[in-house]
């Protein structure tokens, strides 16, 4: 059964998950899920509601009833989607396959919620992999010289494809400021460091140079402040004095895999809020 499902967020105030809830109720509805979040130091609330409505409703249309009514009575702003909803997700690659193989070996289990519909790249390495997978390729050089054209036909493919997310599977290109602003959709990058810590390139011969005792990963959204979007999704590991730049990598790719992987499924559910430059992520 298709459930509705309701981010929102606005000034905090007596009553406000009494209203939602009474609200759902008085229409028939029924709450599956319900979870909150008050920023003390802003006076924000924050809910992710997820419920059936009464048999017969027009989901779209509730949906929209919904929204009209939190954000008139409870000044709140309102995101909602259905449950059944799969967004096309388009994956940006270089040559790093890692995280490349192991979404689409995710999204080919029905792990998430998301429609793969291709694969963009500057390199051609991983046409052949795409294509084995049944996916199509679309091998577009980045260069310094290039650089408006190639995202220009990279914008094009993704408003024909009508995609709602991108993925920077290790795509080791920074997107410009004039992407970012015309791609009308989030997009997620996966940081091969435990951000702040070790921006930019090379982040694992960086931590051995300074003798870390742990190596993160790390998923955020991207803004065109590089490697400064609201964050995610974070693991780290464990290192020794033993372990060399080779043990540090490898470490790594198993942290970015799991940690990308988690942040897509977060978003694709609909458990993301985005307030000022932070997340607030409902597991």
């Amino acid at each position: 059964m298709v459930s509705i499902v309701a981010l929102l967020h606005g000034p905090d105030r007596p009553g406000i998950v009494a209203t939602i809830a009474g609200w759902i109720h008085d229409r028939g509805g029924n709450v599956l899920h319900a979870d909150q979040h008050l920023d003390r130091e802003e006076d924000v609330f924050f809910q992710r509601v997820e419920w059936h409505a009464a048999k017969g409703e027009d989901l779209d249309a509730e949906s929209d009833l919904f929204a009209k009514m939190a954000e008139k009575e409870l000044g709140m702003k309102v995101r909602t989607a259905l449950s059944n909803e799969r967004p096309p997700v388009v994956l940006f690659v270089s040559k790093a396959d890692h995280c490349f193989h192991d979404l689409i070996l995710r999204w080919k289990a029905d792990e998430l919620r998301g429609e793969i519909v291709g694969v963009v790249s500057n390199h051609p390495e991983l046409d052949h992999a795409t294509r084995a997978y049944g996916l199509p390729f679309h091998h577009i050089p980045c260069t310094e010289e290039n650089k408006a054209e190639a995202e220009a036909t990279q914008l094009n493919f993704i408003r024909q494809q009508g995609v709602g997310l991108v993925v920077l599977a290790r795509y080791m290109q920074v997107l410009s400021e004039n992407f970012l602003n015309q791609v009308d959709c989030p997009v997620i990058n996966i940081h091969h460091s435990f951000l702040p810590s070790f921006a930019g390139a090379k982040p694992y011969h960086q931590a051995y140079r300074r003798g870390v005792k742990i190596i993160g990963a790390t998923a955020h959204f991207v803004t065109p402040e590089l490697d400064e979007g609201p964050i995610i999704c974070q693991d780290v590991n464990r290192v020794s004095h033993r372990n060399g730049v080779r043990d540090l990598i490898a470490k790594g790719r198993d942290l970015e895999k799991i940690v990308l992987a988690t942040a897509l499924r977060r978003q694709l559910e609909n458990r993301i809020l985005v307030y000022k430059n932070k997340t607030v992520v409902f597991d």
